[in-house]
């Protein structure tokens, strides 16, 4: 169990997007790691599910935009004073390689699995409880039961490359953000803290970080102006309540 656990809030669409991504990307990297049936299900599923987060707008375009929006803002920082001029150089040009993978990429992301009958046969299964089940898919079943465990892989990798580009972009986008800003100390009375922010320094990201040994979680909110977060009781079997207590916890308000 780590000794302390960090919650996050993104304040955007696209940042929230981010992190689903991120959040189903580290799904597949988990189940790529076994090679049982049911991992490689639960790998097809978290890159059958990225696929839909892709179709909802334009994802390319929104991620090319927050890296040449990261490289503008560090770009700036060039003459400051106290900037280790050697460390910037090195994240510009990692962020140029990124844009220049994502504008190489013709295709929208994830068009060869989109083309893909065999996965568009699972994709239509998929939004029925237990829909992907051996009887209704028996060319699943085949593809599970008669590969082998190197050519499941094999194929698995190839559709995971799909998304290679935009993972990169996703990476280092999170990773500046986070990095953007240390946590400090603060403290919600009663279980309640809410603090303004600066619309002209727009705020990404917020993180809330506690021991792991606290018997109670923060429930963030927020937008432009401001956020508030709410310290809960937790119990499996009953609804949450904000507890009565002054609690304190780490901070940090993630502006790039």
């Amino acid at each position: 169990m780590p000794d302390v656990i960090t919650y996050e809030q993104p304040l955007n669409e696209r940042i929230r997007t981010f992190l689903r991504l991120e959040f189903l990307l580290a799904r597949v990297d988990f189940a790529m790691q076994h090679d049982d049936e049911m991992s490689h299900r639960e790998a097809i599923d978290a890159m059958l599910s990225m696929l839909q987060v892709f179709e909802r707008g334009d994802m390319k375009s929104e991620v090319t935009k927050e890296v040449e929006r990261l490289i503008t803002n560090l770009s700036a920082l060039e003459n400051s004073p106290g900037v280790d001029k050697e460390t910037l150089d090195a994240l510009l040009a990692e962020l140029d390689q990124t844009l220049d993978a994502l504008q190489i990429r013709k295709t929208s992301i994830g068009q060869v699995l989109k083309e893909n009958e065999f996965l568009y046969s699972i994709r239509q299964r998929s939004s029925i409880a237990g829909g992907t089940c051996d009887f209704d898919l028996p060319a699943y079943h085949y593809w599970l039961q008669h590969s082998s465990v190197e050519q499941r892989q094999q194929q698995l990798n190839y559709w995971l490359e799909q998304f290679v580009a935009v993972r990169g972009a996703i990476n280092i986008s999170l990773q500046l953000i986070r990095g953007s800003a240390g946590f400090s100390g603060a403290q919600a009375e009663k279980g309640f803290y809410q603090r303004s922010l600066d619309s002209n320094l727009p705020t990404q990201l917020i993180r809330v970080r506690i021991p792991s040994s606290t018997p109670y979680y923060p429930e963030i909110s927020g937008g432009k102006h401001r956020f508030t977060v709410r310290f809960m009781t937790f119990d499996i079997n009953q609804r949450p309540q904000q507890i009565n207590d002054d609690a304190d916890f780490q901070l940090s308000c993630c502006t790039m």
